[in-house]
């Protein structure tokens, strides 16, 4: 099969692009050369071209087709319009089954035709982040577009960029890119892929963006280690370093000894965001004085040049970063805290000093509940947001929470509230730890709870794939401290209590009016709503704590389908609750129960019976009134109901004590009495008392299998 080959050479495209615009230029070319394609396309990126490569016939024979027009005898204008739209004439109708139909012949569709036709129209509409344009022409590219290589089975197809009017762009492609911009600069043809990876290659450009990666850790790590260090991990930076360079030369540096009583922090952010450099330590965690760069050359020297430059480079970042350090230690965290209250958190939800108010009271709170201390609690939730009015993390937001702990443990705090200061954005990702100390946990939930709480209560909610406030982050940041940490909270009951649902019933008609009117008022004059409990959610309603609930249920679904649970099983042990590991108990019973043989029966016979109800009640329902013993008269409609007598005990003891295995068991029980009522007794009998009470008997039934978990979502 011949070989399709396409290279967009440009100028740098910046590394955080290169990834994705080789995705998109591959997934874009499936669809506009379909006819022909075989297979998948592999597309290969870096910081000068992006391209594919693809197996192409030569040609094809489409199938032909056949358009329905009119009725025969349908008015000319009806006839007229069908024949336009399809470019037709009347001598291409034929007759069938009372239409007048245009059958079309197939055509020969070629590689070279189809090039000619989507790729230019695909170059002229690529989705770019940002684009520009330079000359007269109106074509868009990231950098300027210098040349384009489109090969298919070695010979060259000369697509052209011009379009329509605009001509100014009158790149053509043809068979040849260029290696190395140092080492070997000027264009050279290729006659394949295979050819094509030789030549860059031998011209110094590794093309695959996986062996960059590979060659630059690999090339690290070996430094690293013949100084009996490590590479702090950092796969962002690693891809990103891949991005920028087509020749991977890693070298070692050194870091004046003056700098190493930095933070370790600041000198890894320091040397990533500034530099791009790589951080070492020593095997036992300490920081190391060395960093490792990348080079984009092999320098006759060695490189000592371009170390020597570096070292000098980052001198002069470190001796930036330890003037705010020092400039920041002469002030205590607290001193901090009044700039806040000029940084608006949001216009709905205040300054970050009100917020701080907020999260403190909360984290005071919600302390019992995680085995904290209220006092140290609330004190570190005061203190784990001025860090963000200090110098150092003005020039690096990266480390907010990090130098706040630092400055904590310099002003002498208890060690608890330094370390949940540092810890309490934690997790910030799916890899990332969560907090284990009390005092963390409280201070971590109370932001990501008042967070939600907030958000939601002024319907900044998260729509479709846009989360502009991060809340379904962090959303899954309280489900993963509650979860790994074994947490029993009742989500609802706080949200309740930090939102004020608590004194907003005995506000009603005129009352409420008048306070949403004031809370109006008040924003009309200040921009803002004000940040009293009371005034600032007197709009909570029960949708929205509700929506709130099922929001985090709904992340927990997420994250359990990731690990592999089944969905019906996640939705019906959800079951209005709001204790995660409360649900995750139960989804563990109810998968036990659902996976045995009584089980899997059992949940048919609910099904049956859910049924039956269903359509009963809609004729003379509901038929939820107590079962009448005196009308049992079959042994097997008195065995069920006794069996079910048995069982709501027994179910309502276990749930109380939230055994739920034990709860699953019992109804596991009733397998034999429920198949005997339904193969020995007619639900629907003639008598009308008789029917009335055994459909009370499968509500019965119904009611004591839903106060386990909702079974009604468990699939067949």
């Amino acid at each position: 099969m011949p070989e399709l080959l396409i290279e967009l050479l440009t100028e740098e495209i910046p590394a955080r692009m290169q990834a994705r615009a080789a995705e998109d230029f591959s997934r874009i070319i499936k669809p506009a050369l379909a006819p022909l394609l075989q297979g998948e396309p592999r597309a290969f990126y870096g910081p000068r071209r992006i391209g594919l490569v693809a197996e192409m016939a030569l040609s094809a024979e489409t199938a032909a087709k056949e358009e329905r027009g009119p009725r025969i005898g349908a008015p000319e204008q009806a006839l007229a319009g069908f024949l336009k739209k399809h470019n037709a004439t009347a001598e291409m109708l034929v007759e069938q089954n009372g239409f007048l139909v245009l059958v079309k012949p197939g055509e020969t569709i070629t590689a070279e035709a189809l090039l000619h036709a989507k790729l230019p129209e695909l170059l002229w509409a690529f989705p770019w982040p940002k684009s520009m344009r330079w000359g007269v022409s109106q074509f868009t590219w990231v950098r300027p577009l210098q040349r384009i290589l489109c090969l298919l089975g070695g010979q060259v197809v000369p697509v052209a960029l011009a379009r329509g009017e605009d001509a100014a762009h009158r790149l053509v492609a043809a068979d040849v890119t260029e290696g190395h911009r140092v080492h070997a600069p000027g264009a050279f043809p290729v006659t394949g892929y295979a050819d094509y990876v030789a030549r860059l290659r031998a011209d110094r450009v590794i093309v695959d963006a996986g062996e960059r990666m590979a060659l630059i850790r690999d090339g690290v790590a070996a430094l690293a280690a013949a100084k009996g260090l490590e590479v702090v991990p950092d796969e962002g930076l690693l891809a990103e370093v891949a991005g920028l360079v087509e020749w991977p030369v890693p070298l070692l540096g050194r870091i004046d000894d003056a700098f190493m009583d930095l933070p370790p922090e600041v000198m890894r952010t320091s040397m990533r965001v500034n530099q791009r450099y790589f951080a070492l330590r020593y095997p036992d965690g300490r920081a190391a004085p060395f960093f490792a760069l990348v080079a984009n050359i092999s320098a006759s020297d060695g490189g000592a040049a371009l170390v020597a430059g570096n070292e000098r480079v980052l001198r002069a970042r470190l001796s930036d970063a330890r003037f705010f350090w020092d400039q920041d230690r002469k002030q205590k965290l607290e001193d901090f805290l009044p700039k806040l209250a000029g940084v608006v958190f949001h216009a709905k939800l205040g300054t970050q000093a009100q917020r701080v108010e907020r999260i403190a009271k909360l984290a005071a709170h919600l302390a019992p509940m995680v085995g904290a201390d209220p006092a140290l609690a609330e004190r570190a939730a005061r203190l784990a947001k001025p860090d963000l009015a200090s110098g150092m993390v003005g020039e690096f937001p990266e480390l907010q929470g990090v130098m706040g702990g630092y400055y904590a443990r310099l002003q002498g705090e208890d060690a608890r509230v330094a370390d949940a200061v540092a810890q309490h954005y934690r997790p910030l990702g799916p890899t990332d730890e969560v907090p284990t100390e009390p005092v963390a946990i409280a201070v971590a939930l109370a932001d990501k709870l008042d967070q939600l709480a907030g958000f939601f209560a002024v319907d900044e909610r998260p729509s479709g794939s846009g989360d502009p406030f991060a809340l379904r982050r962090a959303a899954l940041g309280i489900i993963r401290i509650l979860r790994e940490n074994g947490l029993r909270v009742a989500l609802r009951s706080i949200f309740a209590h930090h939102l004020g649902e608590a004194v907003l019933p005995s506000i009603g008609g005129a009352a409420l009016a008048e306070l949403n009117a004031a809370r109006e008022d008040y924003k009309a004059r200040t921009g803002s709503y004000p940040l009293n409990p009371v005034m600032t959610f007197t709009a909570i309603t029960l949708e929205q704590l509700t929506a709130l609930r099922e929001f985090i249920a709904e992340r927990l679904r997420v994250q359990l389908r990731a690990e592999g649970a089944r969905h019906d099983i996640i939705a019906a042990s959800l079951f209005g609750d709001d204790d995660i590991l409360r649900i995750l108990a139960r989804a563990e019973a109810l998968k036990s129960l659902v996976e045995s043989e009584d089980g899997t029966n059992l949940l048919a016979a609910y099904k049956r019976a859910q049924n039956i109800l269903r359509i009963e009640e809609k004729k003379d329902g509901p038929h939820t009134g107590p079962v009448e013993e005196a009308l049992l008269t079959l042994p097997q409609e008195q065995a069920l109901n006794n069996a079910l007598a048995t069982a709501e005990a027994a179910v309502a003891q276990a749930l109380a004590a939230e055994d739920f295995p034990a709860a699953m068991a019992t109804l596991a029980s009733l397998r034999p009495p429920v198949d005997a009522f339904f193969k020995q007794t007619m639900v629907n009998d003639a008598d009308p008392s008789l029917r009335r009470n055994r459909l009370r008997l499968l509500s019965r039934l119904r009611t004591a299998m839903d106060q386990v978990a909702d079974l009604s979502k468990i699939e067949s």
